[in-house]
């Protein structure tokens, strides 16, 4: 089955990904009140839990049971090698716990990401906040959606009433120095600063329109930014490189991500606002 899913066939599996999602936020969430984990350090010195561990158990399990012939890519799983993953018309990539050091931090800024990827584009997204127990979703050219106890709604990026002039709200990392990512910005337009959690949630932030951008400067995976793609996508946003180039899926060995940039409203001249693409690097 190399063609394209159904629309319909899409529809089933994105219902079938939340519902795992929420189950492993259940999960997540438990362990966290409960402070029932143990912390360890991986090999590049960034932080992983039990509770990663056990999410990731626990998301493997339903998605092989919703579809028992795609593979899955987890950032806490064995990775298979390029000459193997390169053959995949599609498969699962995610992330169980999104902001593992806000999860120890106990900010509750963490959330779990689940996104399906298909001929190297991601075509679903899920992204649960445990904490807030809001989920958002988005299905490629079917639009973006939250929900929560109040019911779910379609999301929409912010529009700026002037795009050339308006203040922009920018997400920025409570955990990152935040001299990193101005010195990467021009100085001519005044940014209201909005420190946040996980990447995944400040996506969520600008899908929704409460934020107009975020730049991350530092390693990131694959699994960090496809179901984001999808969810700031359809939003009417996007996600780039630095250089304003689109980020690529299962199309080289090493699954890191560049430098990126989270846009909202495509009415503003952002190659004007994030400035590192000037230098030619």
């Amino acid at each position: 089955m190399n063609e394209n899913s159904s629309v319909e066939q899409l529809q089933q599996w994105l219902a079938g990904a939340a519902e795992v999602a929420l189950k492993a936020g259940d999960l997540i969430l438990e362990l966290y009140e409960e402070q029932a984990y143990e912390t360890y350090e991986k090999a590049d010195d960034s932080p992983v839990t039990s509770a990663d561990f056990a999410a990731n158990r626990l998301i493997v399990d339903g998605l092989a049971a919703l579809t028992p012939d795609i593979p899955i890519l987890s950032e806490e799983g064995t990775h298979l090698t390029f000459e193997e993953r390169k053959k995949w018309p599609r498969y699962w990539i995610i992330d169980p716990i999104d902001g593992t050091q806000e999860f120890i931090a106990r900010s509750g800024d963490f959330g779990v990401i689940i996104a399906l990827v298909e001929h190297n584009q991601p075509v679903l997204g899920v992204i649960y906040w445990p904490a807030g127990d809001v989920l958002y979703t988005a299905q490629s050219g079917q639009g973006a959606y939250r929900e929560d106890v109040h019911g779910k709604q379609r999301i929409h990026i912010r529009r700026l009433a002037d795009p050339d002039q308006d203040v922009i709200h920018m997400a920025i990392s409570r955990r990152q120095p935040r001299e990193r990512v101005l010195q990467r910005m021009t100085g001519d337009r005044e940014l209201a600063m909005l420190p946040a959690g996980s990447c995944s949630l400040k996506a969520c932030m600008i899908a929704e329109g409460k934020a107009d951008c975020f730049l991350r400067v530092g390693p990131t995976g694959e699994w960090d930014t496809a179901a984001a793609e999808v969810i700031v996508g359809e939003a009417g946003g996007r996600i780039v490189d630095e250089n304003f180039k689109p980020l690529t899926y299962n199309q080289e060995a090493d699954l890191g991500n560049p430098n990126f940039i989270i846009l909202g409203d495509p009415a503003v001249p952002w190659q004007s606002v994030f400035i590192h693409h000037r230098n030619g690097d």
